[in-house]
């Protein structure tokens, strides 16, 4: 897809046209006497960049900056970490040396990372000095942003020679955008996303970093989106850094999630993958965008692995996993040549391990964390109301809330009695909670439907589709919104921040019967057995309603808590 840079350049300002038309004389002045190859469309690897191994590396990452207006649950701990002082972190000047030296030994790709690289006030003008280079040998632009800051820079950065960007996002639900990131600000990435689109950047690619139990069960709606829009969806596995709380519980294998798609939209197209990819990319038949899989921790690539780090405070890493740094910040400070530099450069580059270590041994080690060495960032997608209700969001949601209702501290908490009533009058009320202390809960109901055969079959021949959609899925999303919505049913119930509601639905043969089971979590002062409760009855509520044209003989029971964990009395399994 080309850009039309004169539509671009017709809409920036008097000024910023003259800082676009000057780049290229005040680049020159910045680091005037840097020698490039002669023929820089066909760059060579200098001795410098190719490891042991024989991994030649021509893609470098630069973190801009430390800071970033999100606190990304996977990316950063929730207290944040400490920061550079700014006197210590690399200077423009510094950064557009090291680039051209880069690019000057055969570095065709550049990626600008962060923390949140468009938080830096100078970035659009480091994007049109560094595009500068590509007069010179290098062949793409990227960046990586949380998309927040990015709507009204990207006709500037695109001028400046930006050509790829990625935008992660995790989820297509505010309010799990902000429990997940820890802010507002779903409808800034939202706008950022449709204006990369807009200005037609040859390539525009969404992270998704898939968590069990957190977003895995939306990869269905970004396959969704992959329909009529250009981007490559990228669904990352989990990985471990310090502050983030990494467990295997919550890596989600990719293969599993190619199953999960497969079931809804058939076999999915294999698309071929360049030689130095970390992607696996394949695509729905007919669909315009695609979908990859970046398969860190179950299928690592480290074999061909093309790609240097410089962190923000000016240290060279020559492996994400890896703890070795070498600070080119400092050389550059004491003086040192070019030459000099690049020896450096090379002694760090030779001491690249073969592979990094497995999972287990990964998330055991010490290690930057995310915000501070620059790899992916987290952010979010525009909802399209004409996606099928079907692939809506469905087992795995978080709900934003506040406090909850709870018995009372009493000496005879333990002796049988109603709750919410008061002990000396029996009159109903609300109990306060405000002396409680937070701890982590989960409760878990079940229950089922019981169908005549006739409408047991018409659901299983027409894997559960009526007039009204998918009726499992659609059940599905009725008992997660009714599990948020329970505060507003039950009288006496306060709001609660909700954690994950997971409602599972399935067929019973023998029973001729649709089973729910729906696990809710929380970390508050009271328990979540309501929110359980509420789920999984409205869940089989709506089978009913979508299966009353077959029949109206069915019969809803053993709707009841099985399991719940946390609070004063501990943990409980009910004997039934």
């Amino acid at each position: 897809m080309l850009i039309n840079t004169s539509v671009l350049r017709a809409g920036l300002s008097s000024a910023l046209k003259r800082s676009l038309y000057s780049t290229q004389a005040a680049t020159a002045r910045l680091i005037p006497d840097l020698a490039y190859p002669e023929d820089a469309e066909n760059p060579v690897v200098s001795k410098h960049l190719i490891d042991n191994f024989d991994r030649h590396h021509n893609y470098l990452r630069i973190s801009l900056t430390e800071r970033c207006n999100l606190r990304c649950t996977y990316c950063m701990p929730e207290e944040g970490v400490p920061l550079t002082p700014d006197d210590q972190l690399l200077r423009k000047e510094e950064i557009l040396r090291l680039a051209r030296l880069f690019v000057s030994q055969g570095v065709t790709k550049i990626r600008l990372t962060g923390g949140e690289p468009t938080v830096r006030p100078d970035i659009i003008e480091l994007v049109q000095h560094l595009g500068q280079l590509k007069q010179h040998g290098l062949q793409s632009l990227a960046m990586t942003s949380n998309g927040i800051a990015l709507k009204r820079k990207l006709p500037a950065l695109v001028e400046g020679g930006l050509d790829t960007l990625n935008v992660s996002l995790d989820t297509l639900d505010p309010h799990l955008f902000q429990i997940m990131t820890r802010r507002k600000g779903f409808d800034k990435v939202t706008g950022a996303i449709d204006e990369a689109v807009r200005l037609g950047m040859p390539h525009v690619k969404i992270n998704t970093v898939v968590m069990r139990g957190v977003n895995d069960q939306e990869v269905l709606n970004f396959a969704a989106y992959t329909k009529e829009n250009p981007v490559n969806v990228r669904f990352i596995e989990y990985m471990p850094f310090d502050g983030n709380k990494w467990n295997r519980d919550k890596l989600v294998p990719f293969k599993e999630l190619i199953d999960r798609i497969e079931t809804i939209y058939g076999r999915l197209d294999k698309l071929g993958d360049g030689m130095n990819d970390t992607t696996k990319h394949y695509q729905v038949p007919g669909y315009q965008g695609k979908l990859g899989f970046i398969t860190s921790m179950t299928e690592h690539f480290c074999g061909t692995c093309n790609r240097l780090r410089i962190t923000a405070d000016g240290n060279i890493k020559v492996c994400l996993f890896g703890n070795a740094e070498v600070s080119l910040r400092n050389m550059i400070r004491q003086g040192k040549t070019d030459e000099e530099l690049l020896e450096i450069i090379g002694a760090a580059v030779k001491k690249k391990k073969k592979q990094h270590a497995g999972m287990f041994e990964l998330a055991s080690k010490k290690n930057r964390p995310m915000i501070l060495i620059g790899v992916v960032k987290n952010r979010n997608i525009s909802f399209k109301p004409n996606v099928p209700i079907h692939l809506l969001p469905s087992a795995s949601m978080m709900q934003y809330n506040s406090a909850r209702c709870y018995s009372s501290d009493s000496k005879d908490d333990q002796a049988p009695r109603l709750t919410h009533t008061d002990p000396n009058t029996g009159e109903a009320r609300m109990v306060s909670v405000t002396e409680k202390v937070p701890t982590k809960r989960e409760a878990k109901a079940i229950g089922r439907i019981i169908l005549p055969d006739q409408a047991y079959k018409l659901l299983k021949q027409n894997h559960v589709q009526t007039l009204k959609g998918n009726v499992l899925t659609v059940a599905q999303i009725a008992g997660i919104q009714a599990a948020k919505a329970t505060s507003n049913l039950i009288p006496l119930c306060h709001p609660l921040l909700l954690g994950l509601i997971d409602v599972r639905l399935w067929l019973d043969d023998d029973k001729k019967s649709v089973e729910c089971e729906s696990t809710v979590q929380t970390s508050g002062k009271t328990g979540v057995e309501m929110e359980a409760l509420t789920a999984t009855s409205v869940a089989l509520l709506t089978v009913y309603d979508m299966c009353k044209a077959a029949s109206k003989d069915m019969v809803i029971e053993g709707i009841r808590v099985i399991e719940k964990t946390g609070g004063k009395s501990g943990p409980w399994k009910s004997n039934l």
